[in-house]
């Protein structure tokens, strides 16, 4: 997929940034920034791991680059304190990459003080703290956007135009699939259940939100799951009820064998072609099968989802608007189908939402 921007003789507005959290996504967030025109960090910060030498060098996840990375910090100012960072009047965005229980008090004191946040996902804990987020964002002066993203990786954003514009007819099956070790990282916070909400609310909310993004909010959920690592909802397959009244399911996962890895992929069935992506195959990974046609292997030249995301939150502080991509209400109802999932598959049964 390639994108045509038309010239301009001005470079856009500079949008300077506070990253809070150094982890896995607070450093890939970082080097993401770097692609996007007018976004500067000029500000870190993180109760523990700060780096005075500005050296991002050796955090790694599950998916992104692994280029190493390290900060001038003669241009980035560091602080321990949170409070600092928000005194700071020259900071416009605060990007949230701290552990799930952090993001209520933090989302809130950020949009109190005037600034624009970006709250990595799930936007809280429980959908109970993700409504007092969203409340707070509708009184704010700033924006606010859940980093779902998804929403923004390219082969997953273009399945979603072709459902929506119904390129190759109406959509007859979907099927999604997110799973992986179990996280190497930061494994205090996510192997606590209480806190993470395990695979379901922190891994799997990636595709309960890309069935909103596609289908709507679903009318009701039916789950299954186990719990190994987290106390949580460790492994989960959903089946969702839509409006379209078509089959849509979902696995999310944590419990593969060490040494798995990740992998992401989706099946779309529409009435004139099959869409099929593996990260796993690689160069290969998204294969289109169209009625008459030989298959072909789609290409998407250009940045990943990350860069999607913070370019749409960066162009709309620019541009003075909202992020319309995705909304505090979408990372809103994300947690509510999660949890909704997490009762069906307490209960046995079909939940309603």
């Amino acid at each position: 997929m390639t994108t045509t921007s038309i010239p301009s003789s001005r470079s856009p507005r500079p949008v300077n940034i506070g990253v809070v959290g150094i982890g896995f996504m607070g450093a890939t967030h970082i080097k993401s920034y770097r692609k996007v025109p007018g976004a500067r960090v000029v500000a870190i910060c993180d109760a523990v791991r700060l780096p005075v030498d500005g050296d991002l060098s050796g955090i790694v996840g599950n998916i992104g680059s692994a280029e190493p990375l390290k900060l001038d910090m003669t241009q980035v100012k560091a602080y321990r304190d949170f409070n600092e960072l928000l005194a700071n009047p020259e900071i416009e965005l605060v990007d949230l990459c701290v552990p799930t229980p952090q993001h209520p008090a933090l989302a809130i004191a950020a949009l109190q003080a005037g600034k624009h946040v970006l709250c990595e996902k799930p936007m809280a804990r429980t959908s109970a703290l993700a409504r007092d987020i969203a409340a707070a964002a509708t009184q704010a002066k700033g924006f606010f956007m859940p980093a779902m993203v998804i929403r923004f990786w390219p082969e997953w954003a273009w399945v979603q135009q072709a459902i929506d514009g119904q390129t190759y007819g109406q959509v007859l099956a979907a099927r999604i699939r997110r799973v992986s070790s179990p996280p190497g990282w930061s494994k205090a916070s996510y192997f606590n259940g209480q806190e993470s909400g395990g695979a379901l609310l922190d891994l799997h909310i990636h595709d309960t939100d890309f069935v909103q993004f596609c289908f709507g909010r679903p009318r009701s959920v039916f789950s299954v799951g186990a719990t190994r690592f987290t106390g949580a909802i460790d492994h989960v397959i959903t089946s969702y009820q839509v409006a379209a009244g078509i089959p849509v399911t979902a696995e999310g996962s944590w419990i593969m064998t060490d040494g798995f890895g990740f992998n992401m992929a989706f099946t779309v069935n529409f009435e004139k072609a099959t869409a099929d992506y593996d990260l796993s195959r690689g160069a290969e990974a998204f294969r289109l099968y169209e009625e008459g046609q030989p298959p072909r292997t789609l290409k998407f030249d250009g940045d990943d989802g990350y860069v999607g995301e913070l370019r749409h939150i960066i162009e709309a502080i620019q541009a003075g608007r909202p992020p319309s991509i995705v909304t505090a209400q979408d990372g809103l109802s994300a947690v509510e189908i999660c949890e909704a999932e997490e009762k069906s598959i307490r209960l046995g049964q079909v939940v309603a939402l």
